[in-house]
């Protein structure tokens, strides 16, 4: 595999920005590419030093980008920047220009933790005609939905604005407006550890989303919101998605 550390100048962010990249050694592409996002507290090393995720693509025809979503929510802020824009315009865009990527939504998945599940979430069900799969783990599903202790957080408030139920920023209503147009949805999965604070915000939304009727995975594990999960579960993750992208 080839690792490689980027950094390129975001015109959405009018910024210098970062992400790690995991390319594979064999064939020549183009090849899909993995978009794997990270948690409010950490940035775009946070997953290759903390999993072995390198060592698990080390087989795949896959691209693994590393973006740094900083405390963003890949979202665009009510207040502040457009994290989300930047992912579809900069990363994406910076991605498919530099390396040899599938340009098309069949070779496209997103996926991550707590903040960066409910990232991948809101990527996919946002902008469904760019991902074909996404995956969340312990992801902060209730984020930009409930108006809670968090969202009346001064950082947070700016992120989702006063009242973000029915926002562009609302998993919820991003994806009941996927159903009633009838367009098509990217394959999901969301899995959770018992022992996570965050397990009923994504029982929650596993809930509507089978009240929807939209198709998705589903798991609960033994385990909390911390790497020694995360580094289990992303190789199911990979599985998923490799079957998503037609790899397997």
């Amino acid at each position: 595999m080839s690792f490689i550390q980027a950094s390129f100048f975001s015109g959405v962010l009018q910024k210098c920005v970062q992400m790690n990249v995991i390319l594979p050694d064999k064939g020549n592409g183009p090849f899909p590419v993995f978009y794997l996002l990270h948690g409010l507290s950490d940035d775009y090393t946070i997953w290759h030093r903390r999993t072995s995720i390198e060592r698990y693509v080390e087989n795949l025809p896959l691209i693994v980008v590393m973006p740094d979503g900083y405390r963003g929510f890949y979202t665009d802020a009510s207040e502040g920047p457009a994290y989300g824009w930047s992912m579809v315009h900069d990363v994406i865009g910076y991605t498919e220009r530099v390396f040899p990527a599938v340009r098309k939504r069949s070779g496209r998945c997103v996926g991550g933790l707590s903040m960066g599940g409910y990232g991948a979430l809101r990527l996919a069900l946002a902008h469904p005609d760019l991902f074909v799969s996404a995956n969340s783990h312990s992801g902060a599903c209730q984020a930009g939905h409930k108006t809670d202790p968090v969202i009346n957080d001064p950082e947070f408030r700016r992120i989702f604005g006063v009242h973000p139920r029915g926002s562009a920023h609302d998993l919820y209503a991003l994806a009941a407006k996927l159903k009633r147009r009838g367009k098509r949805i990217p394959h999901l999965r969301i899995d959770c550890g018992l022992d996570d604070f965050l397990l009923h915000a994504n029982r929650d939304f596993h809930a509507y989303l089978v009240k929807l009727g939209i198709p998705h995975e589903y798991a609960e594990f033994p385990g909390a919101h911390t790497w020694d999960y995360w580094d289990v579960h992303v190789r199911e993750a990979l599985v998923f998605h490799s079957r998503a992208l037609g790899l397997a």
